[in-house]
């Protein structure tokens, strides 16, 4: 493609823009509190839901069998609950053998090339606070076991399975191909045991501000914006591909179906694991919640340029007490969540065993993901850091990187080289 833009030009006085979209969103949905008493009583109900199956012993993750997505025999229900909650483990995408022997190859890779003695830690304003002194994130991507991971069949399967939950196609448009992925080269996870970690707050990524003041963002929850908020689909991709965010070390360049790890090692789930907020519209209750009176007009109830997208008890009282973690997982399942989900994960002291994670999401194959995998063309090619991360390039030097002759035509293809 042309050389497109990445990213969205920030505005001068990002205070004032706040202000001049919340004046302009409040007159085009006209009783804003109507609208959100009536988001609210839709959130509690799910809230209470939520809760009602957390008592009854209920699994509020679902969960889902490899083997079930690749004869096409997965339940309805579970469908049924994978769209309602907007999050799955998928057991046994990987077997067991295998994952385990991917963890001891990026244990070996990282020590051959001296990675603890080199390390350096950036704060990336995600997971900046965690890496000081001895890392649990690394910042690899072009170790064979990621790449074999991200374009291998089974994985392919999995983001197949996890795409058809979307609306791809509306209005003339084909908002992305659900059988073609684009490669989006992430880090790793490595947590040893007796590790304690401070977690991650409630969250949501792929975009802060954007949400309201880029005209694009605006078409995507363009039902919340015009007082339909009932109108507002979670599942719909329309105009996502269009959007392009502000620059900044929390930006995601792509349009990603949903986030994604793959375990690597067995992780009970009272062992700072992932949490969600499981229920997708919930970004209707995020959008319309700064324009209440209560919010300072150049205020979005925290949420700002250069930082993720917080969920607050100040601002979303109502959701956080549903954030549900993920069930016990073994090596070589899959995790994955609504990319627009509230997410964070769980403090852990003197963790027990490993915990250790390749992050792969599903990126689907679009305009905008076709833009960002010109620039990991490049990054693979050279060992470098993708763009969307912090410029550290361990890898430039690393000989046993994976190269070129190693892809398969998954690979080549999510990195639009065929």
């Amino acid at each position: 493609m042309a050389d497109a833009p990445l990213t969205s030009p920030l505005p001068a006085d990002v205070g004032q823009a706040i202000r001049a979209v919340k004046a302009q969103l409040r007159r085009q949905i006209g009783d804003v509190a109507a609208v959100f008493a009536d988001v609210d009583a839709v959130m509690r109900a799910e809230a209470t839901a939520v809760a009602a199956d957390r008592v009854a012993g209920r699994p509020v993750w679902p969960v889902v069998q490899f083997r079930d997505i690749a004869t096409g025999t997965v339940p309805a229900g579970a469908v049924e609950a994978i769209r309602r909650r907007g999050c799955a483990v998928i057991q046994g995408t990987f077997p067991r053998q295998r994952a385990e022997g991917w963890d001891a190859d990026l244990a070996s890779y990282a020590g051959r090339n001296r990675f603890a003695e080199t390390y350096r830690a950036i704060d990336d304003g995600v997971f900046g606070g965690l890496a000081a002194g001895k890392p649990s994130i690394y910042p690899i991507y072009w170790s064979k076991p990621q790449i074999q991971a991200r374009q291998d069949d089974n994985m392919v399967a999995v983001r197949r399975f996890l795409n058809s939950f979307w609306k791809h196609q509306s209005g003339g448009r084909i908002w992305f191909d659900p059988d073609r992925d684009t490669a989006y080269p992430d880090r790793v996870r490595r947590r040893p045991p007796g590790a304690n970690s401070a977690g991650l707050s409630p969250h949501t990524d792929s975009g802060s501000v954007e949400r309201w003041l880029l005209p694009a963002y605006q078409q995507v929850f363009r039902h919340v914006y015009a007082g339909d908020w009932a109108g507002y689909d979670p599942w719909d991709a329309a105009f996502r591909s269009d959007v392009h965010e502000f620059p900044s070390t929390v930006m995601c360049s792509a349009f990603r179906t949903f986030q994604g790890w793959t375990a690597l090692s067995d992780m009970d789930r009272d062992q700072g694991v992932l949490h969600t907020v499981p229920v997708p519209g919930a970004m209707a209750y995020l959008m319309l919640r700064p324009l209440l009176p209560d919010v300072p007009d150049d205020d979005m109830c925290g949420v700002t340029v250069n930082q993720v997208f917080p969920a607050s008890e100040r601002w979303h009282p109502l959701l956080l007490p549903t954030l549900s973690g993920i069930p016990d997982v073994q090596a070589g399942d899959s995790v994955w969540w609504h990319c627009d989900m509230i997410h964070s994960v769980a403090p852990v002291t003197r963790q027990r065993g490993w915990g250790n994670v390749m992050y792969i999401p599903a990126a689907p194959w679009c305009p905008r993901n076709e833009e960002y995998a010109a620039s990991v063309r490049e990054a693979f090619l050279t060992g470098s850091s993708p763009d969307d991360f912090p410029a550290e390039h361990y890898e430039r030097t690393w000989a046993d990187r994976f190269h070129l002759e190693d892809l398969n035509q998954t690979g080549r293809r999510g990195l639009g080289l065929s």
